[in-house]
């Protein structure tokens, strides 16, 4: 189900179930019961409920837009390490410099057209795209310099290699959801007391106070939603994307 259709059934839904729930209690209240006679200290509760959830939700958000961000700090970081590889290549022999940049591109392309799509939708890196990494790192320490140019730029490629597994390892660690279920039953069960505590005001049925009660649960599930949509940092919402690896290989096409 795409998550555009997944929000637009999800806030009408809060909306439509708070407002029932409304009718409903006013229907079934006592006939002397006074909206207006409700305790302070339920006021005093509700609001301090409300900014404690606030300011859950606030670090929620703000935790799994972090991961997004690092997820694409990842990919950036690979992508460089391995543009760097192709760069620096260039004091070596034609042969063996043609080699390297091969399988670098022979990598790139593959994890851009067919990796990113497992990562996707499996939320993993495949075994393939480790071989394909696995022989850029045989070309380049496999090989042994001859002249004292040649050696100075060794170490410095050496030294990108190990970069770009590096990168390629955080971006497999970041696949998949990064916020515990734990955390999702503190929201979801913050997102029930808060909106619970509209009816412990006691509202009344008037279009106003029905519209506020609506949009306040609407706007919770909007934001649950959002950090839903943003806790798979390469699949949902805003993923990372590999224009990274387009844009320093504008001739891979995947």
């Amino acid at each position: 189900m795409p998550d555009w259709l997944v929000l637009t059934l999800a806030m009408p839904a809060a909306c439509v179930a708070v407002v029932a729930v409304t009718l409903l209690r006013h229907r079934t209240a006592a006939v002397d019961e006074d909206p207006s006679e409700t305790p302070d200290v339920i006021e005093y509760m509700t609001m301090w409920i409300g900014v404690v959830y606030a300011i859950v939700l606030g670090l929620a958000i703000a935790g799994v837009w972090e991961s997004r961000s690092a997820a694409q700090d990842h990919v950036r970081s690979e992508a460089v390490a391995l543009h760097e590889i192709s760069e620096r290549v260039r004091v070596y022999p034609a042969g063996v410099r043609d080699r390297i940049r091969g399988d670098v591109d022979a990598y790139v392309g593959y994890v851009v057209g067919t990796e990113w799509k497992a990562m996707a939708d499996h939320h993993r890196v495949t075994e393939h795209g480790a071989e394909l990494l696995g022989r850029v790192r045989r070309d380049v320490t496999d090989y042994r310099p001859r002249t004292d140019f040649e050696a100075q730029a060794y170490q410095p490629l050496v030294d990108q290699v190990a970069a770009a597994d590096e990168a390629r390892s955080a971006r497999a660690d970041s696949q998949g959801a990064t916020m515990p279920g734990v955390v999702w039953f503190g929201l979801i069960g913050g997102a029930v007391v808060t909106v619970g505590m509209v009816f412990a005001l006691q509202i009344r049925s008037t279009a106003r106070e029905l519209a506020l009660a609506g949009l306040f649960s609407a706007l919770i599930a909007f934001l649950l939603f959002l950090i839903w949509d943003f806790d798979a940092p390469y699949s949902r919402g805003l993923p990372a994307s590999a224009s990274p690896f387009l844009h320093l290989f504008p001739h891979i096409t995947g």
